[in-house]
């Protein structure tokens, strides 16, 4: 197999490239999709002008109760991604309609289903399970799924390359820190924790969703703050995080508010960098010790001082100022002696689905 197609579908976008055996990109596009219930025209044109396809590999965020690793598509794999829609309202009907478009193009391809909860699944017990009555845990499935396992699972593997060893040597904390962001305690291979729950919205404070909030509060506002729940749905997905403190979801924006010394800006940085710094330690506790943090995601790889602000010495985190400032791309920026590496990869969630995708299917021609 030479070529792998890559379908990577969010809630407002869809990207697709075309990897070949080396993981080289041979082409790509970014299409807008923020309204419509189809996936945006230009779609066909450029699957149309594409050769050689060997295999599609879909993104799909949620795999809910029954989907756990890397599936080929078939109908009731479809039915499955279907069923989980009310767990990722935004992702799910989206990756839907990707698979069926692109399938409808690629006629007799083998498409597979890649999930960002996959990487989580074998999370121990003990950070997997809710503290809730267990009637509600089996009969609706509850547990901490956690979610953008594909960039976590890459970072991972990436991170250990630069340090010149392999993921199952070492114990990393993963920062996925884009519109969506969270954590993932990986020791030695596997993921033990991460920020992220039931649902996206947990965890760390995002572009416009809250992370961690207490349930009671939540309670309190239907109870008796009168809100509708569809407001709340809508205020909790759309209205939060740096959106809500500081009116804009976009980072570079409150990180320029915050240096001209708005308020609502600074408040929102120091807010986001609390939470970053806590949430770090966290999973560092989970893995008694760390070995490497590794940052990935726009705001991962793009803002040195949210970068520097998660520099806990008490943990052994240095980082050096000119190298966290200077850097473009894959690279080590820990200061000089620092007992625990700091890097930054670009996010490559293409990567990790067309490597996903040709071990499914190398495995299934090998079992034949």
């Amino acid at each position: 197999m030479t070529r792998v197609l890559v379908v990577n579908t969010g809630s407002s976008s869809i990207k697709l490239s075309l990897l070949d055996a080396g993981d080289q990109v041979v082409a790509a596009t970014e299409l807008q999709w923020r309204d419509g219930a189809e996936p945006p025209g230009e779609l066909t044109g450029f699957v149309a002008g594409l050769d050689g396809i060997g295999a599609v590999g879909h993104r799909v965020v949620h795999g809910g109760r029954t989907l756990h690793t890397a599936t080929v598509i078939d109908g009731a794999v479809r039915q499955a991604i279907l069923e989980a829609t009310d767990l990722a309202p935004l992702h799910q009907p989206r990756a839907l309609a990707a698979i069926d478009a692109v399938t409808a193009l690629l006629t007799g391809v083998p498409a597979v289903a890649c999930f960002d909860t996959a990487f989580h699944h074998d999370m121990p017990a003990a950070a997997a399970t809710y503290a809730l009555p267990a009637a509600w845990r089996d009969r609706f499935g509850l547990r901490r799924y956690g979610f953008h396992g594909l960039s976590h699972g890459y970072a991972a593997r990436r991170g250990a390359a630069l340090l010149g060893t392999t993921p199952d040597q070492l114990r990393m904390v993963t920062c996925h820190l884009g519109a969506g962001a969270s954590l993932a305690a990986v020791r030695y291979g596997r993921s033990v924790d991460t920020t992220m729950g039931f649902t996206p919205l947990d965890g760390l404070v995002m572009a416009t969703r809250p992370g961690n909030t207490d349930p009671g509060l939540l309670v309190w506002l239907l109870r008796d703050g009168g809100i509708p729940v569809t407001e709340l749905a809508s205020g909790l997905e759309h209205e939060s995080g740096l959106y809500g403190l500081a009116g804009s979801a976009d980072m570079r924006d409150v990180m320029r508010s915050a240096q001209a010394g708005e308020p609502s800006a600074v408040l929102a940085r120091d807010v986001y960098t609390h939470r970053l710094r806590q949430q770090i330690a966290a999973m560092a506790a989970a893995m008694d010790g760390l070995d490497a943090l590794v940052f990935a995601g726009g705001v991962g790889e793009h803002s040195a001082p949210i970068r520097a602000s998660a520099a806990l010495g008490f943990l052994g985190i240095a980082v050096d100022a000119e190298r966290n400032h200077a850097v473009h791309s894959d690279a080590d920026i820990s200061a000089d002696g620092a007992a625990v590496r700091t890097l930054v990869v670009t996010a490559r969630e293409d990567i990790e689905i067309a490597h996903q995708v040709r071990a499914l299917l190398t495995s299934a021609l090998a079992a034949r």
